[in-house]
């Protein structure tokens, strides 16, 4: 894992559009079904929209059916972060990145075998870098 990446509120509004903003630099949410990725089935690695760090493979991906990306386990170990989330009344697991503490979305454990969770991920927290 690089060293960790420090920028200001104002240097991830010139690097991110809006909505990448809210939901990795606020812990936003974006709309159930409206990601890029949730359908998205080609073979290759997603990685973090703010600092590149590999987070997914495509193989691990897989359709919840709750209109985000899913997969069942990351790549490395250590490049994601789990962090309790108590807010809007539900106590859940936040992950974030653990190169730039981006917000990613939040694992649950009703994924399929063999790890049994569901990495529940905004798309607009992700890059996609297909195969060659």
């Amino acid at each position: 894992m690089a060293s960790k990446i420090s920028k200001t509120p104002e240097q991830w509004r010139q690097q991110l559009n809006d909505e990448q903003y809210r939901v990795t630099r606020e812990a936003g949410t974006e709309a159930a079904f409206s990601g890029q990725y949730d359908q998205h089935g080609d073979i290759g690695q997603y990685h973090c929209i703010c600092c590149d760090q590999a987070l997914f493979s495509s193989h691990d991906k897989f359709h919840s059916g709750c209109g985000w990306p899913s997969f069942s386990g990351q790549l490395e170990s250590d490049t994601i972060i789990q962090h309790r989330d108590v807010i809007h009344g539900m106590i859940r697991t936040e992950l974030r990145c653990s190169q730039c503490d981006a917000h990613l979305g939040h694992i649950f454990d009703d994924g399929p075998p063999p790890t049994g969770l569901r990495y529940c991920i905004n798309s607009v927290s992700l890059q996609f870098h297909g195969e060659d």
